[in-house]
């Protein structure tokens, strides 16, 4: 999942997935400046990581996120941020100790 999103041309798929709703591929491929087939390419990584979804609706492919890979991918952010976060917060607490102990110091 996170090696689809490593390439810049899908994440920006993405985004305009994320901001457009369903689109169909050939209103997708308009977006960029690369081949069509080139595109293909990349909404069939974007497909096998589960991150977005395909609708056949007669001769139109509608491609829309996936909302339950993007929640696990919000989910896992969160985790990620959390757990930094709290160390940071560790981090704090070991640098004001020691700033307090070096105030302590020199007015010794």
């Amino acid at each position: 999942m996170f090696s689809a999103l490593a390439d810049p041309t899908r994440r920006n798929i993405i985004e305009l997935l994320a901001t457009n709703g369903q689109m169909a591929a050939t209103d997708i491929y308009d977006n960029f400046t690369v081949s069509h087939p080139a595109i293909s390419q990349h909404l069939k990584v974007l497909r096998e990581a589960d991150l977005v979804r395909l609708e056949k609706s007669a001769q139109k492919r509608i491609y829309s996120l996936n909302p339950d890979t993007m929640h696990q991918i919000e989910d896992w952010i969160k985790r990620t941020t959390d757990h930094w976060d709290q160390r940071f917060e560790q981090l704090d607490k070991v640098l004001q100790a020691e700033k307090r102990r070096t105030i302590k110091k020199k007015r010794r």
